[in-house]
């Protein structure tokens, strides 16, 4: 299982891309694995607005309801809408297939994550 060094990563098994003030999210390959065959996803509305920490997002497999939390404050700019209807594109690629971007007002929780080799470490 690959683990892209160019991504930061949290203890949810989300990962992030970070861009100026835009933060790419998604869910690991780790996380997907998991999870199993994906069926449905419920994207934010864009526009919303979270606090570090929330739940942006709810992946549901055939096994499990999964919440996904941003490590960042902000605004839903664009989701991805593609995925609603194919979440398997999650599965054949987790870290092409991003859920939100979101616009930073709050960037604490990007002190925390980890890098590639901690992600791998604790997924090890």
């Amino acid at each position: 299982m690959s683990v892209p060094g160019n991504l930061r990563y949290t203890a949810h098994d989300e990962w992030i891309a970070v861009d100026g003030d835009i933060v790419t999210l998604g869910i690991t390959d780790f996380a997907q694995d998991q999870l199993g065959e994906l069926v449905h996803i419920e994207l934010p509305a864009v526009g919303a607005t979270y606090a570090p920490g929330a739940a942006v997002c709810e992946v549901e497999s055939v096994k499990a309801v999964a919440e996904v939390y941003t490590p960042v404050g902000g605004e839903i700019v664009e989701v991805n809408a593609a995925l609603e209807g194919d979440e398997g594109q999650i599965n054949a690629d987790a870290y092409g297939a991003w859920l939100v971007r979101i616009k930073v007002s709050d960037a604490s929780g990007l002190a925390g994550l980890m890098d590639a080799a901690a992600y791998e470490a604790k997924i090890g």
